[in-house]
């Protein structure tokens, strides 16, 4: 509904809502309907705005996290009061610790009942707001389109992460103005390089004989795919990947590699970590040597303090950072070649040795034997997503990335049952992939 007051006009709650979304480029809303949310459903038909009903919250959510994943755009998911917002948390925590720019809109009991015992009456914000970088009730409908631009940014702005807000049902049934402008999005492409850090990780790194590049997740929501690009190219750096910076160097060039990590880490008298904490994945920081000089490059400080002593910090645009890196440090490539030469025998060496397992006529089949032949069928732009424990661990052993943005695993929150809406998100992006 809409209505019109001298000059003025009026939208209830959910078409401000709508609008605002529209206007910030949001083109998809993931949900399961619920009766809370029918006037930003409402809303969102009349702006155009192609509502995604699924049939669990949890879905829902791990679909808007999958689109946040797949496009680099925010992901949107409207859950109702009550259990709605309950069975989304674990994708919401999933999307904090994978740094996953999500919104997630709640319904809410009304406020004029508030405390009376309504349907589904529950106060989300306490639970949703340690897994959230923020998390806001709407108040007055007219405030609806800042608390959503003021959402979006926080979900875009280094850390990256998902962000929460619920609306009462009669706040978001009712009429407002719309006032202000929309708020200019943060670009993950214009962040500026790091001001500290980069002439000491530059003395550094142009010294090394033996220095290897370690990227994760944070460089794919850092755009940074094409700096590292041109700086392994340039530099003649090896390089291991994991998260979704899986494929931001092709699973065949010459200078990636996955089987001689533990030697590659542990050798080095240089890394480069990028984007990538040092948590369990990283032996808590112990899957380096004991002498490595680490230089770390991230969009923004670490949300933990470092697990061991660091060389060098680096916190600002990614691709800026590597850009300066790269222009700083020529020359290395004079002498990486005997280092290349060294873990490219480990690797071909540690393939071959899985020969058995690729091959393996057993049944039930082993994860390694599934794998491989299910490489021989993968186009190179293909989707993977993976949805499980030890058995995906097997597949992002085998399975080849040869393209940005085209593996999809739960990530460190370790949350089974990501995969359907991943997938769900993944070919409502692309509908033309695997």
């Amino acid at each position: 509904m809409e209505t019109e007051s001298s000059s003025t006009t009026m939208y209830h709650g959910g078409r401000l809502a709508a609008r605002r979304l529209k206007e910030q480029g949001v083109s998809k809303l993931f949900t399961l309907s619920g009766g809370h949310l029918f006037s930003i459903y409402d809303g969102c038909r009349d702006e155009g705005i192609e509502i995604v009903d699924t049939r669990h919250e949890q879905a829902a959510t791990f679909a808007a996290e999958g689109w946040a994943k797949i496009t680099r755009e925010p992901g949107v998911a409207a859950l109702t009061a009550g259990p709605g917002v309950t069975n989304g948390m674990s994708a919401i925590g999933s999307a904090l610790q994978n740094q996953s720019p999500i919104l997630v809109l709640g319904g809410r009991a009304p406020a004029m009942r508030w405390g009376m015992g309504s349907l589904q009456e529950i106060d989300h914000i306490p639970f949703v707001a340690p897994l959230t970088k923020s998390a806001r009730t709407a108040e007055t409908p007219g405030e609806i389109p800042e608390l959503i631009d003021e959402a979006l940014t926080a979900a875009l702005t280094p850390h990256s992460g998902p962000t929460f807000i619920d609306f009462p049902l009669d706040i978001v049934f009712s009429e407002g103005e719309e006032v202000s402008a929309p708020a200019k999005l943060p670009d993950a492409t214009l962040e500026p390089a790091a001001p500290s850090g980069i002439d000491e990780a530059v003395a550094l790194l142009a010294k090394a004989e033996r220095p290897v590049i370690m990227a994760g997740t944070n460089l794919w929501w850092g755009h940074g795919e094409k700096a590292l690009l041109e700086l392994v190219n340039e530099r003649r750096i090896p390089v291991f990947l994991n998260g979704l910076a899986r494929g931001c160097v092709p699973a065949d060039h010459d200078l990636f590699f996955a089987r001689a990590r533990g030697e590659a880490l542990q050798g080095a008298d240089v890394a480069l970590v990028i984007g990538v904490p040092m948590d369990f994945r990283l032996g808590f920081g112990g899957s380096f040597g004991e002498e490595t000089k680490i230089l770390v490059v991230d969009r923004a400080e670490p949300q933990r303090p470092h697990p061991r002593e660091v060389a060098a910090e680096c916190y600002g645009g990614i691709g800026a950072t590597l850009a300066a890196i790269r222009e700083g440090t020529a020359g290395l490539e004079d002498s990486t070649a005997p280092w290349i030469s060294q873990l490219r025998s480990s690797e071909d060496e540690k393939r071959a040795a899985e020969t058995a397992d690729l091959e393996d006529d057993r049944a039930p089949l082993h994860p390694m034997r599934i794998y491989h032949e299910l490489n021989q069928f993968l186009d190179r732009d293909a989707i993977v997503i993976g949805d499980g424990g030890d058995f995906v661990s097997f597949a992002g052993k085998v399975i080849n990335s040869y393209e940005p943005g085209c593996w999809l695993d739960p990530g460190p929150f370790g949350c089974l049952g990501s995969g359907t809406g991943y997938a769900l998100a993944a070919k409502l992006a692309h509908p033309d992939r695997q």
